[in-house]
């Protein structure tokens, strides 16, 4: 009896709930004494609703008779200065996130949103002022947005007549569109994508009708902002280290990708209010007055911002935001100067030299809108007006009086625009910058004809099935007239003296890679001029290689050279589409790496830089003469067992470790003074087996007189050894600390994320007398010397200048 008295209660049974309902009723106000037991029965009822989703139906129905949500709205007005606001919306929060099944989902939502129990919580007013309620409100707007539907979102909206006056949901989430914790913004643009999915006709009509459709200029604005304080950090003069300023323009071109994906977002959602709203705001506010300074029509007073940082945006946006418009409206402004009367259609008269008239830009505007219309029948007739770009550049340009003066006064010379930034003297990302767009722009398969017949890199076939020929084609194009130019500007940059960084040259070997191509593709050979500048630029990165091989580092050049070349080739077959424009900031802020760093962290990175650099230039040499990449590199490989040093050292030398028993034959008996262990007796053990070397201190065995335990262990390569000037018994070693199998990933990304707070060791053996020092010296050396002999052997291949004629026989073999 006494047993069922005290029968534990079932938490989750409809009595319980119904008891705990009860209980929330019975509170009056809320103050710091109830506040936790206020908390408890919310907690419970969440919990009791998330079971029943699952397991009792006839929990909901209790939820709903009861007008549960009522009770919410009531503790939010009777819990001012309670802090209730945050478990309150925390609660909700998970309950709505949990509910899975989808009858419940729509009895819920048709109950919460038909009684305005959702919208009165969206609405109450709240003090987000010091405090951390923010994150959790928009977490609970964010919860909301997720379940509802097109059937369900019309009991969120609060309409007058035929049209919507006010959206709660979607109004207050857009106050925290600028918050400054990451996470908020995150959450307010999943709401919005979540309710631009499920908008009907008169919900689109109040997001994209002012003042609501404020917040897309507003989105394209910050945007801007975005730009320019990029801008500014690009061209700063405060004194800071490549490796912070680069990290600085990292996080700031994150922000920008982030919201250009965003952007993105919205434009796939289809609905094309939404997509001409984005449009006009993105290319009046963004687009054209990016693009068009980089015309050079004036001289830049400031206000813009400058031609590294626009190439930059304008290439981040062709990635991202694709379509046929957006090629063809960027393709259209950057290639105006080029616009010949054979290929642009411009007027007789309005050419100088081949080029066109500035006078006849809108013109040529207009008549582009034309063609471009006419191919843009997917995009459906009834939008093609409204969305189109070239329309939106037209009315920017009437807008601005000042602009259009400009463009009717100036004339565009035949280096004019982009070209001017190509063939800038000592300006390398401005440069590669501009040659990157170009590339976009002639890759992108959306591109109109007419527009790539003009680059003239790719799709010349394209254009046989259109009214130009072939030959206007060529002789109209870019890449086709200044490609000499163009491969010799690269061309110089890899040749320069002293050697540019290694970041610099192999962005400009991947340009030089799919230029070379493309000519070699239409039976063009490299003129004679850039071939020797080519020569000259190869010799440099095989010399430069040679000269590792008398660095601390060579036994790792076989291995570094076999790691690195899929990499290597994988870069250079990178795609422009997914290829990142960050480079040419990041260009633009690496300071030059000097030499003058002696440790072997340093020595180590430059190895590196110097095996890729050669990699480049072996496979530009590749597609210069086979038309193609190498797959892999030819070494020589030993054919059987290879002997070690001509000292005879025993068998297990070699390969002795940590605690090997080895033979004494070959040592050298010296002492060694540890922190640890004191003063050692020890011999001196050098030996080199093909690429490995290695010196073993061994200590005599205690019971084996010709054996000895290894004590310790350091590469051959780097020991450099030295005689101290006053002790001429002393011999200095110096010991390579950094593992470069531990830090391949580190190895292989960028040089500037390495760390050199890895010290180089230090030991100092002593001798009987001068004359043994000495000879450890000379055995060192000796042994150094058969080890970097192998290394050179296994290099020659490659170091040879017929190396391509020697890849012939071996493929033919």
């Amino acid at each position: 009896m006494w047993r069922s008295l005290w029968r534990s209660i079932d938490r989750f049974s409809l009595q319980h709930f119904k008891y705990v309902i009860n209980e929330l009723r019975g509170i009056k106000v809320v103050h710091k004494h109830n506040r936790e037991l206020v908390i408890d029965l919310l907690q419970s009822i969440v919990e009791i609703v998330t079971y029943g989703d699952r397991q009792d139906p006839m929990i909901f129905e209790c939820f709903m008779e009861y007008q549960v949500l009522a009770e919410f709205v009531r503790v939010l007005k009777i819990g001012k200065n309670s802090r209730i606001e945050v478990p309150l919306l925390q609660y909700l929060s998970i309950m709505i996130q949990n509910m899975d099944s989808e009858h419940a989902i729509c009895k819920t939502l048709d109950y919460c949103l038909s009684n305005d129990y959702i919208n009165s919580i969206i609405e109450h007013q709240y003090e987000f002022d010091g405090g951390d309620l923010a994150p959790y409100y928009v977490s609970f707007l964010r919860a909301v947005s997720s379940k509802i539907n097109r059937d369900t979102l019309c009991l969120l909206v609060k309409v007058h007549g035929d049209a919507v006056v006010s959206f709660p949901l979607y109004n207050e989430a857009l106050k925290f569109a600028r918050h400054g914790e990451k996470m908020i913004q995150t959450a307010v643009r999943a709401l919005t994508l979540n309710i631009y999915n499920v908008c009907d006709d008169m919900v689109y009509q109040f997001i994209t009708t002012p003042p609501v459709s404020k917040y897309f200029s507003d989105l394209v604005c910050r945007l801007k902002e975005q730009c320019f304080h990029l801008d500014t950090l690009l061209h700063s003069k405060e004194e800071a280290s490549t490796r912070e300023r680069r990290n600085e323009l990292v996080l700031e071109t994150d922000k920008i990708v982030d919201d250009i994906y965003y952007l993105k977002d919205i434009l796939s959602v289809g609905e094309y209010r939404l997509s001409r709203l984005i449009s006009q705001n993105l290319f009046s506010l963004l687009v054209f007055p990016t693009l068009l300074p980089l015309l050079q029509l004036r001289q830049n007073d400031g206000s813009n911002i400058s031609p590294l940082t626009s190439l930059y945006i304008v290439s981040r946006l062709l990635q991202v935001v694709d379509g046929k418009s957006m090629v063809d409206a960027v393709a259209g402004v950057i290639l105006y100067p080029y616009m010949t009367s054979s290929v642009g259609d411009a007027m007789e008269g309005d050419t100088v030299d081949g080029v066109c008239n500035a006078s006849s830009f809108l013109d040529h505007l207009n008549d582009m809108e034309k063609r471009v219309c006419s191919g843009l029948e997917s995009e459906g007739a009834e939008n093609i007006k409204s969305n189109n770009l070239f329309g939106h550049l037209a009315e920017y340009l009437s807008s601005n009086s000042q602009l259009t003066s400009d463009l009717r006064n100036n004339d565009c010379v035949e280096r004019g625009g982009v070209l001017a930034h190509i063939f800038a003297d000592n300006n390398h990302s401005l440069l590669l910058a501009s040659l990157f767009l170009l590339l976009i722009l002639a890759e992108n398969k959306d591109l109109d004809y007419l527009l790539a017949s003009m680059i003239g890199l790719s799709r010349i076939q394209d254009t046989v099935n259109h009214d130009l020929s072939a030959s206007q084609v060529v002789d109209g194009s870019i890449f086709v007239k200044f490609m000499p130019q163009i491969l010799n500007a690269l061309l110089k940059i890899l040749a320069s003296q002293p050697p540019l960084s290694v970041l610099i040259q192999w962005h400009t070997g991947w340009f030089l890679r799919k230029l070379l191509i493309s000519q070699i593709s239409q039976g063009k050979t490299v003129n004679d001029l850039n071939f020797h500048l080519f020569n000259t630029s190869y010799e440099q990165s095989r010399e430069r290689l040679r000269k590792e091989l008398d660095g601390c580092w060579f036994d790792y050049i076989p291995d570094t050279l076999r790691n690195e070349w899929l990499s290597c080739k994988t870069a250079l077959e990178e795609s422009s589409q997914f290829k990142d424009p960050f480079f040419a900031l990041e260009i633009a802020v690496c300071q030059q790496d000097t030499d003058g760093d002696a440790t072997t962290v340093s020595a180590w990175q430059r190895m590196v830089e110097a095996v890729k650099v050669f990699i480049l230039h072996l496979q530009l040499k590749a597609v210069i003469f086979k038309g193609s990449l190498l797959e892999k590199p030819v070494l020589n490989m030993p054919n059987g067992p290879t002997a070690d040093s001509g000292r005879g050292h025993a068998s297990d030398t070699p390969s002795a470790s940590f605690g090997s028993d080895v033979s004494l034959g070959s040592g050298i008996p010296c002492r060694i003074a540890f922190s640890n262990a004191g003063i050692r007796d020890i011999y001196l053990i050098p030996v080199a087996r093909e690429t490995t070397g290695k010196l073993l201190l061994t200590e005599k065995h205690p019971f084996r007189s010709q054996r000895g335990v290894v004590i310790a262990i350091a590469p051959l390569a780097g020991l450099s050894p030295k005689i101290d000037n006053d002790h001429p018994s002393w011999l200095h070693l110096r010991i390579r600390e950094f593992d470069p199998k531990f830090n391949t990933s580190k190895a292989r990304s960028n040089h500037l994320k390495m760390s050199n707070h890895v010290a180089d060791g230090k030991w100092t053996l002593g001798f009987p007398n001068a004359k043994a020092c000495e000879a450890a010296r000379l055995l060192i050396l000796e042994e150094t010397c058969k080890q970097r002999s192998f290394v050179e052997s296994t290099l020659a291949p490659l170091l040879q200048d017929d190396y391509l004629g020697n890849l012939s026989v071996v493929e033919d073999e």
